[in-house]
This record gives C-alpha cells, structure tokens and sequence, in this order.
C-alpha cells in the first residue's frame, strides 16, 4: 500500500485532506463549496475538486494546485446544482498526480457517484485484488477510488443505506467521506472516529465539513459532529437530513493530533474549541516542566495557542514570563523539498523564519512548538536564537514525543527519519542543541482532551494502533475484515 510518503516535507508533517458536501434549497452549490474549500486549504494544498448534480445530471472540475488556481468563475458557472461535495488533497495514499484527486466521480449502471475521502484504509490493496479480479479497472492507485468502486458495486444490490452499511464492513481504517449518489449527499465517518466531521445549517441548507470553520465561512451554525460510524443523509431539497447510525462500537479513536496541529485553531472538533485545547495544553507542559525564563515564544504558527496558555500558566505560578512574537514567519515561502541540498534547505529555514534580535538578546528564552519530527528545524531554530543572542534556549514540546509513523492519514516520516523514534529526550536534547527540552506527557494530553487513553489515536506517540496494520501493534481488541465476494456487512 503506497502512503505518498515520497513527497514530504523535510522538516514536518504534512496536512491530511479535507472535505466538504452542501445541499441547498434554490441556489447553486459551487460558489458556498468553493469557499468551504478555501477554509479547509490548510488541510490540503495538492489539489482541489468539486463534483455537483443538477438534478439530471453530474458535473466535475478537480484540478492540481491551490483552490484559488484550481478554479476560476468559469468553472465555478459550470459546475451547475444545488447538492455537490468538494475536496483539497494532500497525498497520503496514491501519488502527486492528477489521477488521485478528487472528488473521485463514477458512472455506472445505478447513477452517478461522487466520493471525497480524509484519511487512509489500511486494507485497501486487499479490496482491490478482489474486485479487479471481478473485473473493476482503476484508474488510480490511491484508497478513494477503492472505497467508489465498492460502493457503486454495493449499489447495483442494495438500497443507498444498506450499501453504505455494506462497504464499511469490509474497509478498515480512518475514513471521513462525503458523497454523492445522483442529487444526494452523504457524510460518513468511520466507527471510530478517527478523522473529524461535522454538520452546519445554513439559511437554505446544510453542510457536512471537516471542520466547523468552512460552515462559519459560509455563515452556517455548527450543528454537531457527525458520530462515529454514522451515516448522514442530507436533503435534497436542503430542507433537513436524515441520521442512521450504522455501526458502534465500544471506544472511538479520534486522532489527538487534530487538536494539536491539523484543525485550525477557530475549529471544533469533537466538541472542543482547538484554540482553547492549545492553550490548556500549553498550560499543562508548564505544570509539567516548565522553567522561568525572561521570553517565552512560539514557533509559527502553530507553538502560537500553546506559548500563550504555558506563558499564562507561568505568570499564574508567580513566574515573571514575559510573552514575546521573537521569530517572524515569510508567509511567500513554498515547501522546502523543492530545495535540491541540504545547505539550501538549511537557507530556507532562515527565509522562512527571522528572529527579532531584540526580544531575545541577553534574555533567557523558551520556545514552544508543536512536535519535533526529524530534529532538523529545530536544531536550526536553537542556532538562529543564539546567533541573535540569546544567552539560553530551552524547547518545549505541547505534544508527546513521535516515535512511530501515521497510518491514518497524516503524511508522516517513517521510523528511521523520526528522531524520538530511538533517542532518548536528553539525546535530542543535545542534538538540536537546547539548554533543555522537554515534551508534554501522553496522560496529560489525553485528560486535556477530556478523554480516556482508550479512546484516542495514540499511535504516533505510543506504536500502538487502533487498527490492524500488517507488523505493527495494536492497543485494542481488533483485527481487518475478511474480504471476500460474499464479505458480510457490518452489523456489530
């Protein structure tokens, strides 16, 4: 199974898709999904797509690049209806290429079908086999494709729910879908919540996002999220939906990572403002290891929400911290891999980043970001602080440390590129150069979330997964489906 891990980013990880399905009661869905994609763009910067229906028929326009490249009012006039489903990409499975955007759309004997996909099927090669040997030609080598083809294969049989019911019990892993059959659309998310969405109301409809902040663009009200293993039916008419929770089971698995990095920090997710979560987890990394220094500073954008509740947290303890912006972002920079060696992906973190000299020279100074992946940025990060004269520099982390690659959907290294996958906290400590270093605990993060161990996705962080992935371990009673012509659906 390809994971698309060829087009990293050398220093971090990269973005997990995003999706979006509107159905609207007397106006075009192209323009309300095309701004919904532009609030989920940071989920996904590969390509961008949006499938419609006008009733008779299916319109599509998925191209590569930006949402902003991607379309222009041309295609947006086009793209004619009220019910349509869109998607940004970043490749997690399948490649960088034209054939692996989406939404993927086919045409077969029961209608059209339409699938945008966020996440990343563990047993997809397995389903392929067997449906390539029954006769299905793909097209692509990416996941959404397999999940299209085996659910038009259901459709030929079944009603839309029982066909929905019937593929996810033979696809295993993280899933967020969105879908169109004909005029209508549906969301679904896997049974354990692994990847996150939601459900607005609009003034004359709904819509089903990745994230609360696309129905805010579109001056929608969160509904709620939609429910692990829940099958979403919105009208088509944009007058209601229908709710059929088509499978549970006993724990969920919702992916930690979302609070601490994907989601933007004005989404929702699972109940929880991302904003807030940051702040409270930054709160905890000071309770847990923090030290009083003159500077405390993120790491943009995403240290932001946690240096300014660990900064918080301090002044509450009585320390006397001191909340500073010490390094400056150059928004205009692209991705770093598109630099041929190493001296000039070193160069780009300094196009990319600029301390200010005054904030941090002759100060004692604490950086707070996100994760450390491989160690390089942040090697990079301590020195440019010192150069500007910095007399120490501790680093703290608002997440635990990564020791094991993603298998879900975040475009992750493998074990030997990640640095804490076999180094002790002291040793990347001395690495990256740091007076000192520490992470925030798995325990911690998982109170802050208000949930059970039990109940996230910890495998990045621990090795253990939620799902049967061929030689790793799992942290729950689980195993992939059998597939077969005759696999059952779901019932449990």
């Amino acid at each position: 199974m390809a994971h698309g891990r060829d087009h990293r980013t050398p220093n971090g990880m990269t973005e997990k898709c995003g999706v979006v399905g509107v159905s609207l009661a007397d106006r075009d869905a192209a323009r309300p999904l095309y701004y919904s994609l532009y609030a989920l763009q940071h989920r996904g910067q590969e390509s961008a797509g949006i499938v419609t229906h006008d009733g008779f028929q299916q319109h599509s326009h998925v191209e590569m690049g930006l949402v902003g490249d991607a379309f222009d009012a041309d295609a947006l006039d086009q793209l004619n209806g009220q019910a349509g489903i869109g998607h940004v990409r970043y490749p997690t499975s399948g490649g960088v290429n034209a054939c692996c955007a989406q939404p993927f759309s086919v045409s077969f004997k029961s209608g059209s079908l339409g699938l945008a996909h966020n996440g990343n099927l563990v047993n997809a090669a397995e389903i392929r086999s067997e449906l390539e040997a029954l006769g299905h030609a793909f097209t692509s080598n990416g996941d959404t494709e397999v999940i299209a083809h085996d659910l038009a294969r259901n459709l030929l049989e079944e009603d839309l729910v029982r066909a929905v019911k019937r593929t996810m019990g033979r696809i295993h892993g993280s899933y967020a879908l969105t879908i169109m059959h004909d005029d209508a659309v549906l969301g679904v998310r896997d049974p354990e919540g692994n990847r996150p969405l939601c459900i607005g109301e609009l003034d004359d409809g709904y819509v089903l996002a990745s994230e609360s902040a696309a129905i805010d663009t579109l001056d929608g009200e969160l509904v709620r999220d939609v429910a692990p293993g829940e099958l979403i039916v919105l009208e088509p008419d944009g007058s209601g939906f229908d709710s059929y929770q088509l499978v549970e089971r006993d724990a969920t698995a919702h992916c930690f990572f979302e609070h601490v990095y994907f989601a933007r920090p004005d989404s929702i997710v699972d109940d929880e403002l991302v904003y807030d979560v940051r702040r409270e987890l930054g709160g905890e990394l000071w309770a847990e290891s923090g030290i009083d220094t003159d500077v405390v500073m993120p790491v943009p954008d995403s240290g932001r929400s946690f240096a300014s509740g660990y900064a918080e947290a301090a002044n509450d303890d009585g320390a006397d911290v001191e909340f500073a912006e010490g390094l400056m972002k150059n928004r205009y920079v692209g991705r770093t891999f598109i630099m041929p060696t190493q001296d000039e992906r070193e160069r780009a973190v300094r196009l990319k980043l600029n301390p200010i000299k005054s904030t941090v020279e002759d100060k004692t100074v604490t950086i707070i970001d996100d994760s450390i992946v491989r160690g390089t940025t942040s090697t990079q990060l301590v020195d440019l602080i010192r150069d500007a004269g910095a007399e120490e520099v501790h680093v703290r982390i608002g997440a635990p440390p990564i020791v094991a690659p993603c298998y879900m959907g975040i475009d992750m290294a493998s074990r030997d590129e990640l640095i804490a996958a076999d180094k002790s906290i002291d040793e990347i400590r001395e690495i990256i150069g740091a007076d000192s270093l520490s992470y925030l605990s798995i325990d911690a993060t998982a109170d802050v979330l208000g949930r059970a161990r039990g109940d996230l996705c910890l495998g990045c962080v621990t090795g253990e997964y939620p799902y049967d992935i061929e030689g790793e371990s799992t942290d729950r009673d689980v195993s992939r489906p059998v597939v077969g012509s005759e696999s059952a659906p779901a019932d449990d």
